[in-house]
Formats: structure tokens, sequence, C-alpha cells
């Protein structure tokens, strides 16, 4: 008893568990939601799995693999900038000014793939890089809050696209852009083959890469130590010698880079145009990855991966059981409530431990 007991007090334990428990628990009361409805919670379940392929279907597991690529790398831009004690609000607009730039390259230009693709991708992650540079700089020289500068710049991005796209790139109707070149496509033919028509493609590789490689900067690198030193608290950072502005400055940019790569993988695999009137709802959920992948890098790939299954899956278990597809969206806001609220958890598992030392203390008497 007494090692169970020391194990629910650690907190590196607590901190880890808690993603866990938010996710049990909102499947639990999605569960009961569904009981009350009059709909049978197990069999829901059941076609929620199956519609995201984890019952053998491959193409359906590629679509799973295709929903959770954007959200890795929104998770990732979040989370990167949370280490700096940042909080990017600013991916959706981001994630739509990189995929602009794609698609723009991908319908204008004229090259090999082996030119063009790598052409759109990079021009994404610097354009998303440069969307985010304005708020870093308001932040580290003027200390105007990001989350104000950032919600600014998605607007500013929204309408930048709803007037270029038409002016620019048009497509077949008003609200959309021209089809991308084949070259300029991250889909590819053996992907496709391999999982059964599914439109999982290069991106997922992208966005793994991009985890592992942020996961070495924040974890191996002198400038990720700096990173989470200025994070962790800047006035000590800066006593300690360390260049605060630059590297807020710097987060802000690659975090912003992330969010632009997000859009690449996303219009130029998961669609072949762009369309206007809309922020991509991935950038905000990026927001629940990171915070539910504890900021983890790593993290953020198992995060994105539920995230990705459920809205993948959801579908299917609305056609299989009627049940409505935007119970899952309640089961996410539970789960994202049950993360946030960590201190609550805390608290469960303090009484847990409370009742194991009591036990234990009756058993030693």
């Amino acid at each position: 008893m007494s090692k169970i007991s020391k194990t629910l007090k650690n907190e590196d334990f607590q901190r880890r568990i808690i993603p866990f428990f938010s996710v049990l628990l909102g499947f639990i009361i999605g569960a009961i939601i569904m009981a009350f409805s009059g709909y049978d919670p197990i069999e829901a379940y059941s076609e929620l799995l199956k519609g995201a392929g984890f019952y053998g279907n491959i193409k359906r597991f590629g679509d799973t693999l295709l929903t959770m690529t954007s959200l890795v790398l929104t998770g990732l831009s979040v989370a990167f900038a949370f280490k700096t004690g940042l909080f990017n609000i600013g991916a959706p607009g981001q994630m739509l000014m990189g995929g602009f730039i794609a698609v723009y390259i991908g319908v204008v230009f004229e090259m090999p793939r082996i030119i063009h693709l790598p052409f759109a991708v990079i021009s994404a992650a610097l354009l998303g890089s440069i969307w985010a540079f304005l708020p870093g700089i308001l932040k580290a020289k003027f200390r105007i809050n990001e989350v104000v500068t950032t919600i600014m710049m998605n607007w500013i991005a929204y309408w930048s696209v709803y007037y270029f796209v038409p002016a620019k790139i048009p497509g077949n109707f008003n609200t959309e852009s021209a089809v991308i070149k084949n070259t300029a496509s991250l889909r590819t033919e053996w992907l496709s083959k391999l999982f059964k028509g599914s439109y999982v493609n290069l991106g997922f590789f992208i966005a793994i890469f991009a985890a592992i490689f942020i996961w070495w900067i924040l974890e191996k690198t002198t400038f990720g130590y700096e990173l989470k030193a200025v994070g962790f608290n800047a006035h000590a950072a800066e006593y300690a010698g360390m260049k605060v502005n630059r590297n807020i400055v710097l987060s802000m940019m690659i975090s912003g880079a992330l969010s632009g790569l997000a859009g690449a993988v996303y219009y130029l695999g998961y669609g072949n145009n762009i369309k206007i009137g809309e922020l991509p709802s991935q950038g905000f959920d990026g927001i629940a990855v990171a915070l539910l992948g504890l900021n983890n890098p790593i993290g953020v790939i198992f995060s994105a991966f539920l995230f990705g299954f459920m809205n993948a899956g959801k579908l299917f278990m609305n056609a299989a059981t009627e049940v409505p597809k935007e119970l899952i969206e309640i089961i996410i806001a539970v789960i994202i409530f049950f993360a946030a609220a960590n201190l609550m958890i805390k608290g469960i598992l303090a009484k847990i431990n409370k009742g194991l030392d009591r036990n234990g203390g009756g058993s030693n008497a």
C-alpha cells in the first residue's frame, strides 16, 4: 500500500496520469449521456472504433492518420509556444496563410515534382513563420499580449485569403481556388494503394518528423533549454544572461512555421485547393491537442491520434447507430475540460491516496 501511496503522491506521475483520467472520464460521461438518450453506448463505441479502422479496415485507418496529420502540426505549434510561456492562439491564421501560399505555388508554377512540392511546403512554413513574427516582436519589444495580436492576425489572414483567392487563383466557383497541379500534391500512388484508396499522404511523415525534431530541439539542445527557461521564469533567465526577447520572437516564428506546415499538408494533401470564408478548425483544435499531450511533442502525436480517430469514426458511428455525431464533440469537450482541470483530478488522487493510507494504517495497527 505504501508503495502505491508514494506513487500517487509523485508529482510527475500525477502530471502524466491526468490525460488518461481525462480521456477515461470523457468516454464514461459520453456513455452516460448515450444511455440516458436511449442509445447503446457499447454499440456506439464499437462502431466508432470500426469507423476509425480499428477492426481491420485499412482505408478507414488511413483516414484516421489523415485526420490526425494536421492536428500533430498545430498541436506542436501551440505546445512549442507554451514552452516559452506564450499562448499562440494564431495557429488558424498561420495555417491559413501557409495553406494559401502553398496552393498559390501549386496552381501558378509549373515545375518538376522534386522541386515544386518542396518549394510549396517550405514556402508555407516561411509564411506561417512571418505571420507569427509580428505578434512575437510586439510581445518582446512592447509586452503587448500575444493572445490579442494573434487573434487579430487570424482575421487579417481570413480577409486576405478572402480577397486574394478569387483575385489571383480563381476556381470554378467564386468561393474556392483553382486546383493545384499534381506535381504540388502530397498524395502518392503507393500510399493510396497501401491504404486502399485513402488520401493519407506524405504529410503524415512530415508531421512525425516535425514532432521528433521539435522534441530534439527542446530536450537535447541549448536553445531548447533557454526556451524552457524563459517560459518558466523570464526574469531569472534574463538575469542568467539569456536573450529573452530573441527567444520570444524565435519561439513564435517556429510556432508559426509549424502551423504554416499544417496548412501545406492540409491543403496539398487532404484537399487540392483552398476555400474562402473559413478559418481551419485544426488551428483551434491544436490548443486542445497540446493541452492533452502535456505540451510534449511525443505526447502531441498520441493526443492528435485520439482526436483523429474520434473525428474519423464519428460519421460512421452516426450512420450505423443514429447516435448524433455531435456527441463526439461533447466527449472531446469533456476530455479537454478534465485535462484543463488538473487540480480537480489531483484532488481525486489525493482522496484515493488518503483512503489507501487509512487502510494501510488500519492493517498496520
